[in-house]
């Protein structure tokens, strides 16, 4: 009887012990994708940072640039959304 016991301990033992494995490999492939986004987010952020708009508004294209202010406008916008969707996709994902 003893033997049995014994063997079932071991048996539930290697379970937890696989189950525990696996949990730490989950938790260590999320914690190399959070990495990825965070960098990606940071990315994002300095492009952002660095579309310069003129301040004047004006509409006309300055030499030597392809876009108009307009269009620098709706980039930056998008951007920003794009931002704080990440943003809120990583808070939801995070455990409390």
């Amino acid at each position: 009887m003893e033997e049995r016991l014994e063997v079932s301990d071991s048996s539930g033992l290697d379970m937890l012990e696989k189950r525990i494995e696996q949990i730490v490999g989950e938790l260590t492939e999320c914690r190399e994708q959070n990495a990825l986004m965070q960098a990606e987010i940071t990315s994002l952020q300095s492009i952002l940072r660095s579309c310069k708009l003129p301040v004047s508004g004006n509409e006309k294209t300055v030499s030597g640039e392809s876009f108009s202010y307009e269009e620098k406008v709706q980039v930056r916008q998008k951007l920003i959304v794009i931002l704080q969707r990440i943003e809120m996709e990583l808070r939801n994902e995070m455990p409390v």
